[in-house]
């Protein structure tokens, strides 16, 4: 029946934008109130308009144009789609196959735009490749202990730190060769010149076996690549803190770099984070657990990856599930600041983890704690987001809501009175019937 083009790419990428929403354009309203019959309100009209998103139809029911969404609408488009070229005069199928493929470029362009230092999907690498790499290194590590062990035996138990232990190896090499002049080398490895003296007699006492230059240069080479590992492994870290102190600052504060980053990972995304119930943010890491207990009518897990927190750790055994479900909730204000809040800050976080301390003191002692909407209002003035005005319009609502709580309980201690009354008033009214009673037996 009609058909219009679009101005340009521009106009086109606005359009699509639109539709994607669910709105309707002024575009739109024009083109279909040109095209469509005349009619008083969407009730009375003769026709319907065949929409594919049915919340697009409903935008447009409200500006007063009647539309269905069903199967046998989408089959209809579906053909209209398909034979455009034939419907349109002028269209050529070359033609629009291009102009949909810059638009779908325009589209996905104008849809992935962010900003670059507060990509969450690094986080998910970084930690995917942190758990990666403490697997190798401590495997790697093992592996560099038994190889030289058999070379020097007694190293093992003084030197228990892996990545110590392959930067002993690389000053030590050949046990045989080790003297005192090596001792200001391993002095800077051990960090002490008690352990660098007991590497030297042990190595001058030691049973192992000897070996031959070309399996130390093998060693030496194993031990430089766990070295270099570990030192990346290191680096991976601090990378990691830097990501999560940009993109999730409050979380960070909160629950720290690490625990933060698994439950970013864990959910997909932040935004995923931000969209969970402190419930499940509460078990995030325990599904496996969670499904045994329903299906098994166990107990259920009470928490998941932020068991990993100091919180819970310092917590006794008895509260330990009171401090997650706390915990949690913080978890998750925290995650809805940081993906949602224009302003990047870790003022928030810092002032939740003071409650979650506060709260850690309670349980022992009953220390008071602060109220929430204190603390928050403290923490947005702090910010530069008006938090004094936020505590401000707090305030009349806490009296409102004491107000409405003191009417409440005046309404209940009124309910019983008035039932005594009524009550009270068939009693009263007894003695009359038992009279009238007595005087008809008289009268029998």
């Amino acid at each position: 029946m009609a058909f219009r083009p679009h101005k340009g790419a521009a106009d086109a990428l606005e359009q699509a934008n639109a539709v994607s929403e669910s709105a309707a354009t002024p575009e739109l309203a024009e083109f279909l109130s040109a095209n469509l019959p005349a009619a008083k309100s969407a009730k009375k009209a003769a026709f319907q308009v065949g929409v594919a998103d049915p919340k697009l139809g409903s935008a447009l029911a409200d500006a007063g144009v009647p539309c269905v969404a069903n199967d046998l609408i989408a089959e209809l488009l579906r053909g209209v789609r398909c034979h455009a070229g034939r419907l349109v005069k002028g269209l050529e199928d070359a033609d629009a196959a291009k102009a949909s493929l810059g638009l779908a470029h325009a589209y996905s362009r104008a849809k992935v735009k962010f900003n670059v230092n507060r990509v969450d999907n690094m986080i998910i690498q970084a930690i995917a490749l942190a758990d990666t790499l403490d697997k190798d290194v401590n495997t790697f590590a093992m592996r560099c202990r038994e190889w030289y062990g058999w070379h020097f035996p007694e190293m093992a138990k003084l030197v228990p730190d892996n990545y110590t232990y392959a930067r002993t190896a690389m000053v030590v090499r050949d046990k045989a060769t080790l003297s005192e002049d090596k001792l200001p080398a391993l002095e800077d490895v051990l960090g002490s010149p008690e352990a660098a003296k007991a590497v030297l007699d042990a190595a001058r006492a030691s049973m192992g076996q000897d070996v031959s230059p070309i399996d130390l240069v093998n060693i030496e080479a194993f031990a430089r690549r766990v070295i270099a590992l570990a030192e990346y492994r290191q680096s991976l870290g601090a990378y990691l803190g830097d990501k999560m102190h940009a993109v999730a600052p409050n979380l960070s504060a909160l629950i720290g770099d690490t625990v933060g980053a698994r439950l970013i990972s864990h959910a997909g995304s932040l935004v995923n984070l931000a969209k969970y119930p402190a419930s499940t943010v509460q078990i995030l890491g325990a599904e496996k657990a969670l499904f045994r207990a329903l299906k098994t009518k166990g107990n259920t897990p009470k928490y998941g990856l932020i068991f990993h927190s100091s919180f819970i750790g310092r917590a006794k055994q008895k509260n330990k599930g009171r401090i997650s479900r706390y915990l949690a909730n913080k978890c998750s204000i925290a995650s809805r600041i940081d993906c949602f809040s224009e302003v990047v800050t870790d003022v928030f976080g810092a002032k939740m983890k003071e409650q979650v301390e506060a709260r850690l003191r309670f349980y022992e002692d009953g220390t008071a704690c602060a109220k929430n909407i204190t603390v928050m209002a403290a923490a947005a003035e702090e910010a530069g987001m008006g938090g004094a005005g936020g505590a401000a319009a707090a305030a009349p609502a806490d009296k409102k809501a004491k107000k409405g709580k003191k009417e409440a309980k005046a309404e209940k201690e009124a309910k019983p009175e008035k039932k005594r009354k009524g009550k009270a008033e068939p009693e009263a009214a007894a003695p009359p019937a038992k009279k009238e009673k007595k005087a008809k037996k008289a009268k029998a």
